[in-house]
């Protein structure tokens, strides 16, 4: 489930602003009904939430809405600088491949309103978006920028770009579909079952030109501690988060936390309700916090720690992971292990030159 309440940077409000004063929009009716001022989304420390963007987001479509190509446009203009230490970590990886893996594990620092998946089929690489969360009006705008962001963040690591095979959209094809040719060089395909972009798997091995594993190794480190401080809640639903946490070994029903904050279960319910979010939605986010610690540095199998969150079988505990992280809890088991194993050689390296 995606969390409309996670604090982002203003980048990406940044670039609407610059696509409404392109349209004769002012700043003040771009920002109408959020909390934002004009100045404030210059200010690198500024943070809002998803649903403020959305805001933004409303306000510029109700007046251009019907421009064909908006989302490619604002796509094309989200450059790796934008994305701060995420953009960094891609960057600095090794290969495409590298930069995939870290772009998935925190993909939530991106400016995406959904969740990416990736897999090899049949000799190609398939970035997958699922824009099912995003309200419809929004739906072709925000999945057209993620889709054409994505493609420039391939342009910015190869000075010549990643070609697509293809490109595959959910939602029907606009009247004009030419920033859509010019962006991605082919006729995208429309009324797909999936939003995709497809390219050749050989890329994905071959090597970045600013590769640096002491900068990915910092940017990551730096990703890691973003993201705990941007999901840290407050209010109700920071002390029920609090109570889902406290005994690593069980994961308490809804009944049990209402008694813990001494209300009963339907006032809990209409509070997190207020508040944005549900009972549900903070267990989901909590055990995929603790299933990727678990995986990650304790010795235990998928059953293991399935039993551990509270799933009844393994079965329904790897297609939730499949959902978190868009692979299997093996395979990320895996992938942290080899980060683990480079990060312990380039201490070695480090300390033998010391």
């Amino acid at each position: 489930m995606f969390d409309w309440d996670l604090l982002r940077s203003t980048s990406s409000v940044h670039v609407l602003m610059q696509l409404a004063a392109e349209r004769g929009m002012p700043a003040a009716a771009c920002l109408e009904g959020t909390s934002l001022l004009p100045e404030a989304v210059i200010d690198p420390s500024t943070e809002i939430s998803a649903r403020e963007e959305l805001r933004v987001l409303r306000n510029l479509l109700e007046r251009f809405g019907a421009e064909a190509g908006l989302g490619v446009e604002a796509g094309r203009r989200y450059r790796l600088p934008f994305y701060g230490a995420w953009g960094l970590a891609l960057i600095s990886s090794r290969t495409l491949r590298d930069a995939v893996d870290v772009a998935l594990r925190y993909v939530d620092l991106a400016f995406a309103f959904g969740r990416l998946t990736f897999d090899e089929v049949d000799g190609r690489a398939r970035l997958r978006f699922d824009d099912s969360e995003i309200p419809e009006d929004l739906r072709a705008f925000l999945t057209e920028r993620v889709m054409t962001g994505i493609h420039t963040i391939g342009q910015d690591m190869f000075s010549a770009g990643i070609p697509m095979s293809s490109v595959r959209f959910r939602h029907s094809a606009p009247a004009d579909t030419t920033r859509h040719r010019a962006v991605f060089e082919l006729e995208p395909e429309f009324d797909a079952e999936v939003n995709e972009l497809a390219f050749d798997r050989a890329y994905l091995d071959l090597p970045l030109p600013q590769a640096n594993d002491w900068a990915r190794g910092t940017c990551e480190q730096l990703c890691r501690d973003l993201l705990t401080t941007r999901r840290a809640r407050t209010g109700v639903a920071g002390s029920v988060r609090d109570l889902l946490v406290r005994n690593p070994g069980e994961i308490p029903d809804q009944l049990a936390v209402a008694n813990g904050l001494f209300m009963s279960p339907r006032t809990l319910s209409r509070r997190l309700h207020d508040e944005g979010t549900s009972f549900r939605a903070l267990v989901d986010e909590v055990r995929q916090m603790m299933s990727e610690e678990l995986l990650t540095h304790i010795d235990m199998t998928t059953e293991q720690v399935a039993a551990r969150l509270g799933y009844a079988e393994a079965a329904s505990f790897i297609r939730a992971f499949r959902r978190w992280k868009g692979c299997p809890p093996q395979e990320f088991r895996a992938r942290a292990s080899r980060q683990r194993a480079s990060a312990a050689t380039r201490s070695e390296l480090v300390g033998t030159s010391g």
